[in-house]
């Protein structure tokens, strides 16, 4: 039986790995399908792991904290309707895909949260 704080270092690993992806495109046309998916699985996990991972279950006190960023970040940002415009009208444009994928790499280091992700993963 996996533990809770195995269950939630799988779902935080998704994150970087996502992240990573996000990262490592190299913003060619077609890549917007790329940059959704992850973002999606992103925010995905992130809203797994606010409504459904108790953080008084978490060993480590740093999940309170972390948990506090992902809602900010579900809160405060919304790329999916400004990906589905792009993809209609600027999908081959590469500077807008490029614009698009460093916003969203942005937003997920606001509150070094990818950072704070990073190190409790360390700790599990």
């Amino acid at each position: 039986m996996v533990s809770y704080n195995e269950h939630l270092k799988k779902i935080l690993s998704q994150v970087i790995d996502s992240y990573n992806i996000l990262r490592m495109i190299q913003d060619k046309p077609g890549d917007l399908d790329t940059i959704k998916k992850e973002m999606l699985k992103i925010n995905g996990c992130l809203k797994v792991s606010t409504n459904n991972i108790d953080e008084y279950k978490i060993t480590i006190s740093d999940f309170k904290s972390l948990k506090s960023k992902f809602n900010s970040y579900l809160e405060n940002y919304f790329f999916e309707q400004e990906i589905e415009t792009m993809a209609t009208l600027y999908s081959n444009d590469e500077y807008r895909v490029k614009n698009m994928r460093l916003k969203i790499i942005e937003a997920l280091e606001d509150k070094k949260m990818i950072e704070s992700i990073e190190e409790l993963i360390g700790k599990l």
